[in-house]
């Protein structure tokens, strides 16, 4: 009895009941916040639940050439997907071995996954072939949220390259996401270099969604509200080329023996016509899953396939830069067209002796171009100095980036005096220093897009333009093109110095003498000026760069040939039959695939965006 007593005794029923109702208090106070603060959160988490959303990808803006051919074209590619939250982790080794994977590289991406939902579905892998995707479709019964997506990958009409200025996609990175933003998710294709990547915004689209009702086993039940909800995608936008698939397509295979680049330009509007170089890879590889071994491979490679020598390499110019020197003194009044130097086969300056590889006499300055006196050059730069030589070298475009929209390039490295006062020391170089600089050796150090930016100004009679290869954007929201557009200036040559340096590069290829010859085009009055470059590494390089026809250019080019030695011999050959090409035409290039709608074929360029109806 007393027990019993003890049991119920109103100590401790008092106690009981301020814990009962201290606990009802809480309860509600829980339910209250929760109503009244945090409904709003958790009912996005029970739509998670109940309500599965299906990505759809858009389909990638095309690119079309200057002539309406398509260039790049998108196709079939089917993904496998599984969602975290109703995969189970038992099944991993038979999904495992049906998509030939490591099951930790598949829970790691999965894992991935989670961190952004757990209730969408993420690529586990992409571009898988039919044998894969009918071994998984066949066993979906045992792998719950496991499934298959079809998208599109990167096809490449024509036979042809051109991997540095189409560029290629690929699954994007974790530090691209955390600079993207909100665009893209773990899986997603991102533009990672030329073209692709410059005018991503553009090409990639927008995704669409699909909402899709699910019961509470994970089990799809339909489509939500009958579908109301869903947003379509939205195709990306295509781009017109300046470029010509044809001109490509020969350029490359001339250059496919050679290690350097070939870079030819509209000089009319900055316009790429064709940009090569190599060596270079296949972009078809990057258009699927590239394998780590292929990826090892080209980043290994010791020709390095990746790396844009078009725009990216700093090369010496060799004789190629005489044309900048004359123009300087004669824009100066340093000379006129009747001043002469005697070239005895060399110059001595203080106890060096400089040496050419001719006895040329009397030269004027056009005819110190025709035949490329070395001489002539070596008393002009002194004459010039090296702060008249910074001054037009940077007017002419050099030592700066040309802003051309296939993404990376070097400014290269233009001499001056605070050059020299920072690399040798104040007071410790002399006017020595420069006499080489006279038949562009040394430390000027440019890109084969700088020089056939300086190919198209001498084409043109002064008006440095904006290297660019896309000339129009169609907009398929508003169903306009929207025409680009590029700088341009004049250099502030005058017209009478202009004439004297295009009839030295006329009688460069035209003339008995000119070191370029071997670039002349049957039919065609062309100008030029071949370069040998040395290489302390090696064997010389080969230089050219002209334009043609020569009263009315339509094409300038800039052609480099590492280790090739004379650029009469090797460069401008090429040179010679590009230029060929691109005036004659020729039958256009078969595609591989079907064609597409033709584009605009426009021709206006500048740095903003313009309507055009």
């Amino acid at each position: 009895m007393n027990t019993i007593e003890e049991i119920g005794a109103p100590s401790r029923k008092r106690v009981l009941t301020i814990i009962i109702v201290t606990a009802f208090v809480f309860l509600l106070i829980r339910l209250y916040q929760l109503q009244l603060f945090y409904h709003v959160e958790f009912g996005k988490k029970s739509d998670e639940n109940s309500v599965r959303t299906i990505i759809k990808e858009p389909v990638r803006g095309y690119m079309f050439d200057r002539n309406g051919r398509l260039v790049v074209d998108d196709g079939p590619a089917y993904s496998i997907t599984v969602t975290p939250a109703s995969f189970n982790s038992g099944t991993l080794p038979l999904f495992s071995s049906l998509v030939r994977m490591e099951s930790p590289m598949i829970q790691e991406r999965l894992d991935r996954g989670r961190i952004y939902s757990k209730f969408s579905p993420v690529r586990v892998k992409r571009d898988v072939d039919f044998k894969t995707l009918a071994a998984v479709e066949e066993n979906l019964y045992q792998l719950p949220g496991v499934a298959y997506e079809i998208e599109s990958k990167r096809i490449y009409p024509f036979q042809v390259r051109a991997p540095h200025l189409l560029g290629y996609c690929k699954e994007i990175t974790d530090a691209q996401m955390l600079k993207a933003g909100s665009a893209y998710q773990q899986g997603d294709i991102i533009g990672s270099s030329g073209l692709e990547a410059s005018y991503e915004t553009f090409l990639r689209g927008e995704k669409g969604y699909e909402f899709i009702s699910v019961n509470s086993k994970g089990q799809l039940v339909g489509a939500l509200e009958g579908g109301l909800r869903d947003v379509p995608s939205k195709e990306g936008f295509d781009l017109n080329l300046s470029v010509d698939i044809g001109l490509q397509m020969l350029a490359e295979s001339l250059m496919v023996n050679y290690r350097g680049a070939l870079v030819a330009l509209d000089p009319n509007d900055g316009g790429v016509l064709a940009m090569v170089s190599k060596p270079d890879f296949d972009p078809s590889l990057f258009s699927g899953v590239t394998s780590v071994e292929v990826w090892n491979q080209l980043n290994t490679d010791p020709d390095k396939p990746l790396f844009n020598r078009a725009t990216m390499t700093r090369y010496p110019p060799g004789s190629t830069f005489k044309m900048l020197i004359a123009a300087a003194a004669l824009q100066e009044g340093i000379i006129d067209e009747h001043y002469r130097i005697t070239c005895t086969g060399a110059f001595r300056f203080g106890n060096k002796v400089f040496k050419d590889l001719h006895v040329h006499g009397s030269m004027n300055v056009v005819e110190a171009i025709q035949h490329s006196c070395n001489v002539f050059f070596y008393q002009l730069i002194l004459k010039i100095g090296i702060d008249n030589l910074a001054k037009y070298g940077k007017r002419f475009g050099f030592g700066q980036p040309s802003g051309i929209d296939v993404g990376e390039e070097t400014a290269g490295i233009l001499p001056s005096t605070e050059y020299y006062n920072r690399v040798y020391g104040k007071g410790k170089w002399t006017q020595g220093y420069l006499v080489s600089l006279g038949v562009g050796q040394v430390v000027k150090k440019i890109s084969p897009l700088q020089m056939a930016r300086y190919a198209a100004l001498l084409a043109n009679g002064g008006t440095l333009l904006q290297p660019h290869a896309v000339n129009s954007i169609l907009n398929k929201r508003t169903n306009r093109y929207d025409v680009i557009d590029h700088s341009e200036h004049s250099v502030g040559i005058d017209s009478s110095v202009m004439r004297l340096i295009r009839e030295g590069m006329r009688r460069v290829v035209q003339e008995p003498g000119g070191t370029g010859g071997m670039a002349r085009i049957p039919g065609i009055v062309s100008g030029g000026k071949t370069g040998t470059a040395e290489n302390p590494h090696g064997a010389d390089h080969a230089w050219y760069i002209g334009f043609a026809p020569f009263d009315h250019p339509k094409i300038a080019i800039a052609v480099m040939l590492e280790n090739a030695g004379f650029g009469g011999t090797k460069a401008a050959p090429v040179a010679g039959k590009v230029m060929e090409r691109y005036l004659f035409g020729d039958l256009p290039p078969k595609p591989n695939s079907r064609p597409h709608a033709i584009a605009l074929n426009d021709s206006t360029h500048q740095s903003t965006i313009s309507r055009k109806q």
